[in-house]
């Protein structure tokens, strides 16, 4: 029997429109399969509005995003929140330092450029990028995209800031042409050797190996140049203290304590309020007073401008006092 008897010509005709009819239905049917939340609906219209994406391209990205609670697990008991002595001893121990010396080896021209471009010691460099992510080892393993989504709608005490990011993330993807759904990163969505949040990689990542694109991601002197411009952007003082131990005494240190870690407060004054220095300082220099739980009690310090500068990366004590102590380390044993 021939095919025209099958199909008779009218209806050959009318084939191609039937099948994408089918298509088309199909399409759509996959597209509602799961609803997606409505503040999600809200923000994709936004996205819209604010830069022109296309709602139905960023409704098939979002019904990609899978519920991960192991995010929400993980943003709720940083390991930050530690006691300093438990989180330091982790990244204290002779196999991060030795690495770290390594990596500062391999990389010591990258790392020299940078600190004579952007006035950021090597050492401080070297050891946020230790305690980051092993200098380069350990990125991450959730999806970018499915971390921002999870916070951004499911976390209302940091919902906004993580909104933003996941609006940064999407520009950041558009502008550089990265695959939104195959970026892997942190539970937080910082992502890369320097683990950055995507608002720190369009605002502050820089392209410092000169092959034309800012990839803190695979390249390690594009993370080393971010991370010392970075530094830089937010105040870093090339040549200044850190911190300095502090001993205290009388009713007022803890209401000193409860000021915040921007220094404020001048030498003299916090002198005069029971806390003394354990090293020579100018009285005129502005700190502020922190402390930290060691193993035998508690721990006081006064936090210098550039220790500020530090908790800008990361707003938790414990990490800015790591990476500062980590980077005495590596300095210390480091040798051309």
């Amino acid at each position: 029997m021939s095919r025209e008897s099958i199909f008779p010509t009218a209806l050959r005709a009318v084939l191609p429109a039937i099948f994408l009819l089918i298509v088309s239905t199909e399409l759509a049917a996959a597209e509602k399969v799961r609803p997606l939340d409505p503040e999600v609906e809200v923000f994709i219209e936004e996205m819209v509005q604010k830069h022109q994406f296309e709602a139905r391209a960023l409704r098939r990205l979002f019904t990609q995003v899978q519920p991960r609670p192991a995010i929400l697990r993980a943003i709720s008991t940083p390991g930050t929140a530690r006691p300093w002595h438990e989180f330091r001893s982790r990244y204290m121990e002779p196999e991060r330092v030795n690495n770290g010396v390594a990596f500062w080896r391999v990389h010591a021209a990258t790392l020299e450029k940078a600190s004579r471009e952007f006035g950021i010691p090597e050492e401080i460099i070297v050891a946020t990028i230790g305690v980051e992510t092993f200098y380069g080892r350990n990125t991450g393993n959730f999806r970018v995209l499915e971390a921002l989504t999870m916070l951004a709608f499911r976390y209302p005490p940091r919902a906004e800031l993580f909104r933003s990011e996941l609006e940064h993330y999407l520009l950041l993807a558009r502008e550089t042409g990265l695959d939104p759904t195959g970026i892997r990163g942190s539970y937080a969505g910082a992502m890369g050797i320097p683990q950055f949040l995507p608002s720190s990689y369009r605002n502050y990542a820089i392209d410092f190996d000169g092959d034309g694109k800012r990839d803190i991601i695979n390249s390690t002197a594009d993370a080393i140049g971010s991370v010392a411009n970075y530094y830089k952007a937010f105040g870093w003082r090339p040549g200044e203290a850190v911190v300095v131990p502090a001993e205290v005494e009388g009713s007022g240190i803890a209401a000193l304590l409860e000021t915040g870690i921007k220094p404020l407060l001048k030498v003299a004054e916090l002198k005069s309020q029971g806390v003394t220095p354990v090293m020579p300082m100018e009285e005129g220099v502005e700190a502020a007073l922190f402390m930290v739980e060691s193993a035998t009690g508690p721990r006081y310090w006064l936090g210098l401008n550039n220790f500020y500068v530090i908790t800008r990366y990361n707003r938790s004590l414990n990490y800015a006092l790591t990476v500062y102590e980590l980077a005495q380390e590596l300095r210390a044993r480091f040798r051309p």
